[in-house]
């Protein structure tokens, strides 16, 4: 047993698991893992590989989603400092760690807060960073400290406050020192970002051992990381922003571009009844070439001068005790980035009505994202739902060893059930449906004890049982309160959303509706009653889009065949198969699945499911499914009386 494994005894398949991975980095290679939920991924891909790491100098970096799985890792670290020390930070962004009231005021995001951040110490109007400078001893003794054990983010914050240090500067400097640093998939995934923390830290990328968690996230968070997007209501800014800094040149290309953008929206969008457009790149430059006279040199010179005068515009902001936005350069830098992609196939360029008309730049292939993952010393992926692995390989286009572990959930704890009337089909939506799916919802709510999940293939689906008062029907005829995921939510608001309905479990218990692929159905653990049962709603394939049709064909050009799968299919169920995994986080976890669409009974679905699931599949009515739920629970319910 690894020395960095801090627990008395391991679970099932915890050593094989270690050994793949120690052998992985020693060897130099990349490891494609599926561990099922409750088996110890976590402190078992660390136990693996901290023994090379430490030995030869490399650098984790562990790499994850949400701030819970990250301070999860750091939690595991603390168990293993007990056992034999080891060193590790937790990563979080400039907003975050910043204790600048003009920061907490006036950046309202991370890209904001990067820049505002860069020209506060540039100017020498940030204390906290001075303070770098001026209490040096006291500065370097808080960083020894910090790397005696692994901390959160919020030891550093406290005590960066005590002596009033930059927080974010503070966790850099134990983050150069430490074993694991833990950050977001963005630190990698991103060109941008990945570039400014390979250079702060002065990395080669040969230094580093990788672990991607959670990794059937990758697709979609590399697409988001790769692709921009910029609305009309941005353009206007720049023009008013333009004229008000007197760069007169800057505001009459921007107002003929815009009206070059409007001619364009006359022209595809107006009077369709869709919502996105494929364009022809170069064309949204066709009225400035025509009207300036310029040629693609003459446009790269303003998009240079645009964004060199966003940075003096923040400047002055910064100066006068402003919100630092500047318009102008983020304008410029976009239009920038959408000429430099003109005739690359792995983007799609789209003119879109969402939140106003606006410009988007959708990467295609995923794989970019990790194109310098060849040069890393060794890197893991680690998920619950990567099968098949093959084809998350060939998505990623990474090379490396694959292996599967078996379930972990016993065949009598779980029961799946796929009603067999029943379909979310685009065709058979209707008010008569949502009725019948809230009659299967309402009754299964009934008879799952405590808390329940109900998640549905997409919000416009929720709308539908909402319409249906599926939510009025739950609390008037189980009792049990209802807690309802709100699309466009903050964190914090959903973090108390969660909370609230988990804290309902130790009363008579509550239903919780949400969507599959959303924040609460995946990457969410719900310990104990916490969820007893789930109702999937649908399988949540993506509506037909430009953006899903060109994702479709662009794979099917890169692998023949597999477009379709690759693009459409099994996005949909990996979904599904996370919202069914909310349920048994433990090998002991007893909990029921209902699957609210027959097309789960079709066999190209079901050989993408886990095997728990494929081999315990059951199709019944709603008159069976209530006979089902009775049987399953009725063992709960007479342990309950007999406590």
């Amino acid at each position: 047993m690894s020395e960095y494994f801090p627990y008395h005894s391991l679970r099932p398949n915890q050593e094989e698991f270690i050994k793949l991975v120690d052998n992985a980095v020693r060897n130099g290679e990349n490891l494609v893992i599926e561990a099922p939920t409750g088996f110890g991924k976590t402190i078992s891909v660390l136990a693996g590989a901290l023994p090379y790491a430490k030995e030869m100098g490399y650098k984790i970096i562990y790499l994850a989603r949400t701030h819970k799985q990250m301070d999860r890792v750091i939690e595991e670290l603390k168990a293993i400092n007990k056992k034999v020390h080891v060193s590790g930070v937790e990563f979080r962004s400039r907003k975050e760690l910043c204790l600048h009231q003009y920061i907490q005021n006036f950046a309202p995001d991370a890209y904001n807060a990067m820049i505002v951040c860069k020209n506060l110490k540039k100017l020498g109007k940030c204390e906290f960073f001075e303070n770098l400078k001026k209490k040096k001893e006291e500065f370097d003794e808080l960083v020894q400290y910090f790397l005696q054990t692994p901390a959160e983010p919020i030891s550093i914050l406290t005590y960066s406050k005590m002596f009033d240090f930059c927080p974010y500067e503070l966790t850099r400097k134990v983050a150069l020192e430490s074993d694991v640093i833990v950050a977001s998939y963005l630190y990698m995934i991103s060109p941008s970002i990945r570039e400014n923390f390979m250079s702060y830290f002065d990395f080669e990328y040969s230094d580093l051992i990788l672990i991607f968690d959670e990794a059937h996230n990758l697709p979609d968070q590399a697409i988001n990381a790769l692709s921009d997007k910029i609305s009309i209501h941005s353009i206007n800014r720049a023009i008013k922003e333009a004229d008000e800094y007197k760069e007169h040149e800057i505001a009459n290309f921007l107002s003929i571009f815009l009206k070059g953008l409007e001619n364009l929206y006359q022209e595809k969008l107006k009077d369709m009844q869709i919502e996105e457009v494929p364009i022809l790149p170069e064309s949204i430059f066709y009225h400035v070439f025509d009207v300036l006279g310029i040629n693609e040199r003459g446009l790269v010179r303003i998009l240079d001068q645009m964004v060199k005068a966003g940075d003096a515009i923040r400047e002055d902001k910064i100066e006068r005790n402003l919100p630092p936005r500047s318009y102008v350069g983020r304008v410029g830098e976009f239009l920038l980035l959408w000429f430099a992609l003109i005739g690359k196939e792995d983007y799609l360029f789209l003119l879109s009505r969402d939140k106003g008309l606006s410009l988007e730049l959708v990467a295609l292939d995923p794989s970019k994202a990790l194109s310098f993952v060849k040069h890393v010393q060794s890197t893991i992926f680690m998920s619950g739902t990567l099968t098949p692995l093959e084809a998350f390989v060939d998505i990623m286009g990474i090379e490396g060893k694959l292996k599967k572990f078996p379930r972990m959930v016993k065949r009598e704890n779980a029961l799946v059930l796929v009603a067999k009337d029943v379909s979310t089909r685009g065709d058979e939506r209707s008010l008569g449906l949502y009725r019948k799916l809230t009659k299967y919802i309402v009754e299964a709510a009934k008879l799952i004890p405590k808390n329940v999940g109900v998640f549905t293939a997409s919000y416009e689906v929720l709308e539908g049982l909402l319409s249906a008062n599926v939510d009025i029907q739950i609390e008037e005829e189980t009792g049990k309160k209802v807690f309802i995921e709100k699309k466009g939510a903050s964190s914090k608001e959903n973090d108390l959303l969660v909370m609230a309905f988990k804290e309902e479990a130790k009363k008579d218990g509550a239903v919780l509706l949400g969507v599959m692929g959303g924040r609460n159905s995946e990457g969410q653990d719900y310990s104990g009653d916490e969820m007893n049962g789930v109702v999937l709603v649908g399988i949540p394939y993506a509506r037909p889009t430009p953006r899903v049709q060109a994702q479709i064909r662009y794979f099917e050009n890169k692998f023949p065949g597999k477009g379709r799968y690759y693009g459409y299919v099994l996005p949909a169920h990996r979904k599904l198969v996370q919202a069914a995994g909310r349920v048994h986080r433990s090998a002991e976890d007893k909990g029921a699945i209902i699957v609210l669409d027959y097309r789960l009974l079709w066999s190209n679905v079901r050989k993408d499911l886990p095997d728990w699931m494929r081999e315990t599949i059951k199709p019944v009515t709603l008159a069976s499914m209530k006979r089902c739920l009775i049987d399953f629970y009725r063992e709960e319910k007479i342990k309950v009386k007999e406590n």
